[in-house]
């Protein structure tokens, strides 16, 4: 059953608000903003985890089977949903988290996408939707091999390089992970990446009221991970 009017007002409002631990806590209590679709019942954060290594397996081994029937799909959501996973993914166009995940259809993954896999403030703010109002346990920040905008980030350290418009302010926070890896064994783009996904993992946990609350209420994890463009295979670099 849909939300009344008055309830989603106060889930936005209280959204807006999440800079205070307290609204944070009243945001996180709070019901869902749209009618849960069916077959979405809630899951902890390993539930959800595992299903996204078989996914991600299946995606590996059995590409072919990673079909999904959309028709039925859209019919079930059109009342609502209920994500049960949201991930924070670069914007490059191999690496769709529904197919990475094992073909994911409707209603299944909220997603976040940017080159760079960053949380900028839209970002963080749609994470916290997903979170907090559609209840999705378990948030996996995704950063790949070979990534451009990582790639970016590591020349500036290397040579200096500067971009056009607003490609360098928007690298500007893969720099520090950049700083931290040089000079480390491996390949340093990769490297690079997986520290950022980490660092970003982090930051969400600690800078989000909104978030904070939920982990601490044992509601959500956050994870940081790397997909590997030749394999295929998601490697997890933090557990639940």
């Amino acid at each position: 059953m849909a939300c009344k009017p008055h309830i989603c007002a106060i889930d936005r409002r209280s959204l807006l608000a999440a800079g205070a631990s307290s609204i944070a806590m009243a945001v996180a209590g709070t019901a869902r903003a749209e009618a849960p679709a069916p077959g979405g019942a809630a899951r902890s954060p390993l539930q959800s985890l595992e299903d996204l290594r078989n996914g991600n397996e299946r995606f590996m081994s059995q590409p072919q089977l990673c079909e999904t029937d959309l028709a039925r799909q859209r019919a079930q959501t059109t009342g609502g949903q209920a994500p049960w996973a949201s991930i924070l993914s670069c914007a490059d166009s191999r690496v769709p988290p529904e197919l990475v995940f094992g073909g994911r259809g409707l209603g299944e993954l909220f997603i976040a996408r940017n080159a760079g896999n960053l949380a900028d403030t839209a970002t963080v703010g749609t994470l916290e939707y997903g979170a907090a109002v559609l209840g999705s346990p378990l948030i996996v920040v995704l950063g790949h091999t070979h990534c451009g905008a990582v790639r970016a980030a590591c020349e500036i350290v290397t040579d200096n390089a500067t971009f056009p418009g607003s490609i360098g302010p928007m690298i500007d926070p893969i720099v520090p992970a950049a700083l931290a890896v040089r000079g480390r064994p491996g390949d340093f783009v990769d490297n690079c990446a997986r520290e950022s996904a980490l660092r970003t993992s982090r930051r969400l946990a600690a800078n989000s009221a909104t978030l904070g609350g939920l982990i601490a209420a044992g509601k959500l994890q956050i994870l940081a991970a790397i997909y590997d463009l030749e394999t295929g295979k998601v490697e997890y670099l933090s557990e639940v």
